[in-house]
């Protein structure tokens, strides 16, 4: 499985650096920092793709719904294999770590759990003891 993250900014970067930190080199994480600089995501995707061998499972991430970074990604939908996610975070690409594959059944729960990981946390409320750890 390969993974495309583009983002408007250098978000895109900072989930890959993220990553590394977490769990090492990720070789199967290509990122694009979108309107940084002046490469398009469509001539950074044209090129992702030609590392892309038959059959292998691409996962296409960009960090907001209907953004022009988005828009761009949805274009390359009919290649093979090839599903795009919109709003990218970091419990998301956690979830993807390490993977060779994923069902469309497991990705809907992966994006359920990241979604998850997104609220206000409320200490009045959390009965986390000193031992435990959040994850």
């Amino acid at each position: 499985m390969k993974l495309f993250v583009s983002s408007h900014g250098h978000l895109a970067s900072g989930l890959k650096s993220s990553m590394e930190i977490l769990y090492g080199k990720c070789d199967n994480i290509t990122v694009f920092d979108a309107y940084v600089d002046e490469r398009s995501v469509q001539e950074q995707l044209e090129k992702f793709f030609e590392t892309v061998n038959e059959g292998e499972q691409v996962l296409l991430i960009s960090d907001l719904y209907g953004s022009s970074v988005n828009q761009a990604m949805s274009l390359f939908l009919d290649r093979p294999d090839t599903t795009l996610i919109a709003g990218a975070n970091l419990a998301l690409m956690i979830g993807l770590a390490g993977r060779e594959c994923i069902s469309r059944e497991e990705l809907n729960e992966l994006i359920a759990q990241s979604r998850e990981m997104l609220c206000i946390v409320d200490l009045e409320k959390e009965t986390i003891s000193q031992e435990e750890d959040f994850f």
